[in-house]
């Protein structure tokens, strides 16, 4: 007789420890994005980040090997929120209009000024900077990987990589398009949507 497994069989419970553990590390990033938002991302110390954060530096080191590491855990934490979204969309719509819809609600998400603020901070880490081709590369992985996930079939996995290159791509021009503008900025959901409109007319 075969058993039936309940929600508890499947699905791991995270201890107390790991609870504690994870709520503090997004506690630490919390302080750190505020400190970088208010004082810049040069004028933000590893010191002023554990006060802020109610830890110790040797403490934040066990979380954290850097200031560089936040801004990662933020963008991280923004990905897969997306890729969550994603997986909850119809296989019955088209891979590049779900990933297009996905992206621009993530983005709408932020107001121009904030959006300028976070670009700000995100361009003053030499180090990330020197890795952003290394990290889009990372995430065009990752949408492929879940773009799979939605959508099966075998036979679509070419054109599903394809969907998703010129997505990042499309990110990517996006972000430098934004941060080109002059004057009032445009918001970047509606770079974003721009973007993707454009490729569609020339597809």
């Amino acid at each position: 007789m075969s058993k039936t497994l309940s929600s508890a069989d499947t699905v791991p419970v995270e201890g107390l420890r790991e609870r504690k553990r994870r709520e503090t590390r997004q506690r630490i990033a919390d302080a750190g994005w505020r400190l970088f938002l208010a004082n810049g991302y040069e004028g933000t110390t590893l010191d002023v980040i554990a006060a802020e954060a109610g830890i110790s530096r040797r403490t934040f080191f066990s979380y954290f090997k850097s200031k560089d590491d936040i801004i990662l855990f933020r963008q991280d934490a923004n990905w897969a929120g997306l890729y969550a979204d994603l997986l909850k969309v119809s296989p019955d719509v088209r891979p590049l209009d779900a990933v297009r819809d996905v992206m621009v609600k993530h983005v709408a998400r932020y107001p121009t000024e904030q959006m300028t603020a976070i670009d700000k901070v995100m361009r003053s880490s030499e180090s990330l900077l020197a890795r952003k081709q290394t990290y889009y590369a990372e995430q065009e992985q990752a949408l492929f990987n879940t773009l799979c996930e939605v959508w099966r079939q075998p036979e679509r996995r070419t054109a599903l990589r394809m969907v998703a290159i010129v997505a990042i791509g499309a990110a990517r021009l996006t972000t430098q398009t934004w941060h080109s503008q002059t004057g009032q900025r445009k918001p970047m959901a509606k770079v974003l949507r721009d973007a993707f409109d454009s490729l569609r007319s020339e597809l």
